[in-house]
């Protein structure tokens, strides 16, 4: 019976392992592909000066604690409203549902949108949208925010990886892009040492 134990272990060890290696290889594929978009003068934010000067985004090292698993309740008959822009406009969203996760033993909860243009296109019908801001923001992070995109689950779970978390275009070219403010109940009282740092040198 010890035997069997042990033997339980280990393999539950290996899996963990595994599933761990596989965590970090998407952070990093996340990365390299975040860099070489914005490296891409079509894709990118970026102009002129910035774009010929950048060479990759800095990031926090990678962390598996702001790798989270969070409970999801769906809201119920959303009501569609507008949410304010940076550019002073808005944009058409509802709310999915709200995640509540753990963190370093405290407990944390943040809305989850789906933006009404985007889900009407197939590839982004099963599109969210997670804005949020921590206290890493008008330090190591843009001062506006940062933002995670997620995917429906198939269940009443959802895995909020904040070092897939980035910031939006306008904190690189304030002129040509319009992003969606942070709503102030998705603000963190903490701080998320995860994802795309930010080097103010962008000038906006």
């Amino acid at each position: 019976m010890k035997k069997l134990s042990f033997l339980f272990i280990i393999f539950s060890l290996f899996l963990n392992a595994q599933s761990e290696k596989e965590n970090i290889s998407a952070i990093k594929k996340f990365q390299n592909e975040l860099n070489t978009e914005y490296l891409n003068p079509k894709e990118s934010p970026l102009r002129g000066d910035n774009l010929k000067n950048f060479k990759q985004h800095p990031f926090f090292p990678i962390n598996l604690k702001y790798r989270v698993e969070a409970k999801l309740t769906k809201v119920k008959n959303p009501v569609p409203f507008e949410l304010p822009t940076s550019s002073g406009h808005f944009q058409k969203y509802q709310e999915y549902g709200i995640a509540e996760f753990e963190l370093d033993g405290k407990k944390y909860a943040l809305t989850i949108y789906q933006n009404l243009r985007l889900i009407e296109m197939e590839k982004y019908k099963d599109h969210l949208f997670l804005p949020f801001r921590d206290e890493t923001n008008g330090k190591e992070t843009y001062g506006g925010g940062k933002y995670m995109d997620l995917r429906i689950p198939k269940g009443d779970e959802i895995v909020l990886d904040f070092n897939q978390s980035y910031q939006p275009f306008c904190a690189y070219n304030a002129f040509d892009y319009n992003c969606p403010i942070v709503p102030e109940k998705n603000k963190l009282p903490v701080r998320i040492e995860a994802g795309v740092m930010y080097e103010d040198v962008y000038h906006h």
